[in-house]
């Protein structure tokens, strides 16, 4: 049979003409080369995005990271030991997207927002990227609405903003994470939607946290997005994105938003094994040289949207732990120069009892006064310096014992300041209480009290305040600091310690028995005349007394 090329190109053009091309599906693949660590090799996807999304067998997912010449580096997500050399990987087209939405508030999630906790799958058809370009300033307004977290210590010296990035910074179990559950139990009755990312922490601390939010009643309104210990690196470095992703849905929804980032210490630490087995060169403390973008471009998306985009907020608390104190190491310097501030935790502090144990040196938030109510700026003015010159005088007051009055009395308002700002977690507090018991430290009425009865009397006075003044507490919240607020503050916190009753005269020495009341006084005149009758008897009881005591003084003398 002889063959003619001219009848089968015809046959053939025939057979493409009449192709159905609708239900055929172009899609570019390629081939597993290698897999280890979460790592695999990929050849064959030449045109292939970087941080793309990628298909794998046993439903795995891959995340573009190398774009070499003769293959894409990709980290994967999910049962990667089930991947073997040879597996064939479909491209999508798409960048990394995880699901967003209302549903998942009060749940505990993975990055990928597969859920943890045994509550069931979550039905939500909202998608973000997690990598998504931060807004421009053109974007942007001013930061001056509270981010109030129930602590005095910072509410009054170290403000924070909606929209701001407040590093918290120290050494691990000095109290950082109690300060950020703090922030968000104290913002569970408020317009605020709170996301908190563990990253790197056993499964237990997590879940623990989730039940001390549940008990606060603060769970319903948070998120939970957790890249356990045991975790492979990929998911720990992809947790804070997912987290900001989930917070930015209710940003660019005109809501407030609050993201806790804990801690980024341990994700650099995975950004860094990560780009170890990508083959990345290593750096400064074997870091890749783009960890400083790791952290400056998930940050920079914190933000206080103008009033045409909504007004939306997205307030960011990233966590740093720090070695032996050293806040000029690598990973906490980067952080310190990307946030608008830090609060630094210091281990010396928190050993002696000052809870949280704040370094007020060199914490600060470069927002300032403009983040705070009028009536908190105004009584919280000189606080800061105040507790700086009183650090400084304690040291110096430990190398000579002859001080002269104005350091004892320094050394005095100091002591009762600290012992003001002192406050227990988990117990955030009102800023209009706040206010009234700061008033009272910076204006002098706890200097005549003994230290050790501080607390009580701070106690009672807010409890006094709020109950018998409610229209004046109301005021306080509300921002209202006129002179007639001031007078009626003043005369409230007057009468109540002259009702509570003082230890100590005016020069800070120990009342006598007789010069002063020293507590509370009943009001009924039965009480101050039996008072009054046992003082007589105690007087003509100790004059018999001495005069006896004369006499056989006298009888010892003639005798001698």
């Amino acid at each position: 049979m002889q063959i003619k090329p001219d009848e089968i190109t015809s046959i053939l053009k025939s057979r493409i003409e009449g192709l159905d091309t609708s239900d055929a599906e172009l899609t570019e693949v390629g081939t597993v080369l290698s897999v280890a660590d979460g790592i695999c090799r990929i050849h064959g996807l030449d045109n292939c995005m970087s941080f793309e999304m990628l298909e794998l067998p046993n439903d795995v997912t891959g995340l573009a990271l190398n774009l070499e010449s003769d293959n894409v580096g990709a980290v994967l997500f999910g049962n990667w030991e089930e991947i073997v050399e040879g597996d064939t990987v479909k491209r999508t087209g798409r960048l990394l997207e995880i699901p967003v939405g209302e549903q998942l508030l009060g749940r505990i999630v993975d990055p990928l927002g597969t859920p943890l906790d045994g509550k069931g799958e979550i039905d939500t058809s909202h998608t973000r990227p997690t990598e998504h370009k931060a807004p421009g300033v053109v974007q942007r307004q001013p930061v001056t609405e509270p981010m109030l977290t129930g602590l005095k210590a910072i509410d009054s010296m170290i403000p924070i903003g909606r929209g701001q990035r407040e590093l918290i910074i120290g050494d691990r179990q000095t109290g950082k994470t109690s300060i950020a559950i703090d922030a968000i139990i104290n913002n569970k009755d408020r317009d605020l939607i709170c996301v908190y990312v563990a990253i790197g922490q056993r499964k237990a601390a997590v879940v623990q946290l989730a039940s001390v939010l549940e008990e606060a009643g603060a769970l319903e309104n948070t998120i939970i997005v957790m890249a356990a210990a045991d975790e492979s690196a990929p998911i720990k470095f992809l947790a804070p994105y997912a987290g900001c992703a989930m917070a930015e849905h209710f940003l660019y929804d005109g809501k407030a938003a609050l993201v806790v980032y804990d801690d980024l210490t341990k994700h650099a630490a995975a950004y860094r094994q990560m780009s170890l087995l990508l083959r990345r060169p290593p750096g400064r403390e074997a870091y890749p040289g783009d960890v400083f973008y790791l952290h400056s471009r998930l940050l920079e998306r914190a933000v206080k949207l103008n009033d045409d985009l909504g007004g939306g907020s997205l307030t960011a608390l990233p966590v740093i732990e720090t070695q032996a104190g050293d806040v000029s190491a690598y990973i906490p310097t980067n952080v310190i120069s990307i946030t608008d501030g830090q609060i630094f935790l210091e281990p010396k502090l928190f050993n002696s009892g000052v809870r949280p144990a704040i370094n007020v040196g060199i914490s600060v938030s470069r927002v300032g006064g403009n983040a705070q109510i009028g009536p908190m700026r105004k009584v919280a003015g000189r606080l800061k310096l105040d507790l700086s010159q009183y650090r400084d005088l304690e040291a110096f007051s430990q190398f000579g014992s002859d001080l002269d009055a104005d350091t004892r009395q320094a050394l005095a308002r100091g002591e009762r300041l600290v012992t003001t700002l002192n406050q227990a977690e988990r117990r955030p507090m009102p800023v209009e209480d706040q206010v009234v018991q700061i008033f009272a430290a910076t204006n002098g009425y706890v200097d005549r009290i003994n230290v050790d009865r501080v607390r009580k009397f701070l106690a009672s006075l807010a409890e006094s305040v709020s109950g018998n003044e409610p229209e004046l507490t109301k005021k306080i919240a509300g921002g209202d600091w006129s002179d007639e607020t001031q007078s009626a503050l003043d005369q409230a916190v007057s009468q109540f310690a002259e009702d509570f009753g003082y230890d100590l005269d005016e020069e800070g020495l120990p009342l006598e028995e007789g010069d002063e009341p020293t507590r509370s006084q009943s009001s009924g005149s039965s009480s101050s005349s039996s008072s009054s009758d046992a003082d007589s008897e105690s007087d003509s009881d100790s004059d018999s007394d001495s005069a006896s005591n004369e006499n056989a003084a006298d009888e010892a003398k003639a005798a001698a």
